[in-house]
């Protein structure tokens, strides 16, 4: 090797493959072949992708948080609807499938959405109804009920959930 104010010259030995016509050919049509993606079509490309991540991430944490909903907490449900034969007295079934407790404290009753009134729970009178976790509790309450006719119900429990839906009274 010798060095020079200006520049470096170095020794090199040229290294030929066994049939360098065929490596030219090869490289020739690689190089010929390269074509690239427009600016658009790239764009929409990283798009589609992020989208198709955000579903994915969407799933995953509303799988997640249903099972860690399903597992704490109070979880209301209709258990059974019970129209007493002489019209005058319903029994309603709640049930509770949260691991805590809870108390049972309004229900509401009326022929629509925007006509419920409050009743008194003639279960255990001027008290709320306790629910146990994982338990069924029993309201009962005096309502002049008509045959056919849809009602719709809605219990608050003291720890702020609520449980509301239609049921139809029976028509025999």
């Amino acid at each position: 090797m010798y060095v020079d104010s200006k520049f470096i010259q170095v020794k090199y030995r040229v290294v030929r493959f066994p049939n360098q016509s065929k490596v030219k050919g090869l490289t020739r049509r690689i190089r010929k072949s390269r074509k690239a993606i427009s600016p658009i079509l790239a764009t929409l490309l990283l798009v589609v992708i992020a989208v198709a991540a955000i579903v994915v991430t969407y799933a995953w944490i509303m799988t997640y948080m249903n099972n860690a909903g399903r597992q704490a907490g109070v979880m209301l449900y209709k258990a059974n609807v019970n129209f007493h034969s002489n019209g005058t007295k319903i029994d309603i079934d709640i049930g509770n499938s949260g691991t805590s407790d809870t108390q049972l404290t309004t229900l509401y009753v009326g022929t629509s959405t925007t006509s419920l009134l409050n009743q008194t729970i003639t279960t255990v009178p001027g008290t709320t109804v306790p629910l146990a976790a994982g338990k069924v509790a029993r309201i009962t309450i005096g309502y002049p009920w008509e045959k056919g006719v849809t009602y719709y119900f809605k219990v608050l429990s003291s720890t702020g959930q609520t449980i509301d839906w239609p049921e139809q009274a029976p028509v025999v």
